[in-house]
């Protein structure tokens, strides 16, 4: 694994101009590239998570009440308590997206990479590579996150929050990239998640 915990928030990358290409896959069908879409699908669920976790950093930055299906987790606290609830599920975020990575990389990927007799190498190296990156924003996102349980105060909640940004947006990335390139690979290979 490589070592980005060196690398400023601004710096850490995906690199998108790098991404290879996924070849075709002979023989994938129609119903192969739906069998393969079902990741998209888990994707878009983790995406709504993220979504939720925003509109709290947005409500709490604007100092609004909450949207009322976020009513139960913020409604009539104060700031500091604000706070804390959003550490507390940015912390819950990168549980979940490290244990979905960690089922690609451990499972799916290598499945790809041998049923296709290795013409994914590149495509899933440079995912594995991209899940470095997450990887290295959840670690910061959860220290941050817990620095702001501890000590909710506005540069905590500042430096959750510019984490929490910049993860979203390379996860969104990343989430479109695996979804294009592996749609073929995932149904015919796997015959969907």
């Amino acid at each position: 694994m490589t070592d980005l915990s060196n690398q400023s928030l601004d710096d850490l990358s995906l690199n998108e101009a790098a991404r290879p290409k996924a070849p075709k896959v002979s023989g994938a069908t129609d119903m192969h590239r739906r069998q393969g879409r079902q990741l998209a699908a888990i994707h878009r669920h983790y995406l709504m998570e993220m979504a939720q976790i925003g509109a709290v950093l947005e409500r709490i930055e604007a100092g609004d009440s909450p949207p009322k299906h976020l009513k139960k987790i913020v409604l009539n606290l104060e700031m500091a308590d604000n706070f804390r609830a959003f550490g507390s599920l940015c912390g819950r975020e990168c549980q979940v997206l490290k244990f979905h990575h960690d089922i690609e990389g451990a499972d799916m990927f290598p499945r790809i990479q041998a049923a296709g007799g290795g013409m994914f190498k590149q495509v899933v190296a440079k995912l594995l590579a991209e899940h470095e990156v997450v990887h290295e924003l959840i670690v910061r996102l959860d220290n941050a996150a817990d620095a702001l349980i501890e000590d909710p105060s506005d540069d905590n909640f500042h430096q959750a929050a510019a984490t929490y940004r910049k993860l979203e947006e390379i996860v969104r990335s990343h989430f479109g990239y695996e979804e294009t390139e592996l749609a073929e690979a995932i149904g015919f290979y796997l015959g969907g998640i």
